[in-house]
């Protein structure tokens, strides 16, 4: 989980849509160098799950764009948005990755990153008091919940059979980072 003292301090609306946004976009770079990665590591199938997670999350940053209206979410984001010491929620952990993974490892991944997500919102809706930056956080709450539970199904259906053998692996696992 992400650590809160950590987190960037929400106190407006511009504040909210801009963090909101930034959370989106890391997500979208992360899983896309992750993409080309399983690329290079001739690892296609994984390669499409980070491209669709990517462009899931893309498309989220788009809606908070929208949502946002004319205010220039990318622009405020550069001031506003950026944690002390640890990465944004949705950023997956490079720790976690290797060439060899699993789809499912995959989605787990991504799993968690929406619950972090989720819980630095919840966070926000619990700590604001304005009323229009709590109903903007409410929102986002109810729409990283059902990223949570999106992940859930799919790792649900894409499950790994019990007791498969992990793939032989002639070059160790590291970290991608």
């Amino acid at each position: 989980m992400t650590d809160q003292s950590d987190a960037p301090q929400v106190s407006s609306l511009p504040d909210l849509f801009a963090v909101a946004y930034q959370i989106e976009v890391d997500a979208v770079e992360r899983y896309t160098m992750l993409a080309g990665q399983m690329e290079s590591h001739n690892n296609p199938e994984l390669a499409a799950v980070f491209r669709d997670l990517a462009r899931a999350e893309g498309i989220h940053a788009g809606e908070i764009r929208r949502w946002a209206g004319a205010m220039d979410v990318a622009a405020h984001a550069q001031q506003a948005a950026k944690w002390k010491k640890n990465e944004s929620p949705e950023s997956a952990d490079l720790d976690a990755v290797h060439y060899l993974m699993t789809r499912s490892e995959a989605l787990e991944m991504a799993l968690a990153g929406e619950e972090r997500a989720l819980a630095y919102f919840r966070h926000v809706l619990e700590s604001v008091t304005d009323p229009a930056v709590k109903e903007l956080a409410k929102r986002l709450v109810e729409e990283e919940t059902e990223h949570v539970e999106l992940c859930q199904r799919l790792i649900r259906k894409h499950q790994e059979p019990a007791g498969k053998p992990a793939p032989d692996d002639p070059d160790p696992a590291m970290s991608q980072g």
